[in-house]
């Protein structure tokens, strides 16, 4: 996989805009999947939400609002 970023990022700043658009919109993608399995792990290792929050420089509600808060895995919210 990182090869493959590294790829959409390259293209992603290349002087075609269209390619560089969509190489920018599939990187998007791809961080906000990988953003969304590293939330997960961390609330499996009990990490709390705000904790989570300020790792991502975002507030609660944010991560919450984001990443579905109390439906992830059933838990609650702390």
């Amino acid at each position: 996989m990182n090869g493959e970023l590294v790829a959409l990022v390259t293209e992603a700043e290349g002087d075609d805009p269209l390619r560089a658009l969509r190489a920018a919109a599939e990187l998007r993608r791809q961080v906000d999947r990988l953003a969304a399995v590293q939330v997960r792990r961390a609330r499996v290792q009990g990490l709390s939400w705000v904790q989570i929050a300020e790792a991502l420089g975002v507030s609660k509600q944010a991560v919450h609002k984001r990443f579905g808060g109390r439906r992830l895995f059933g838990g609650g919210c702390d």
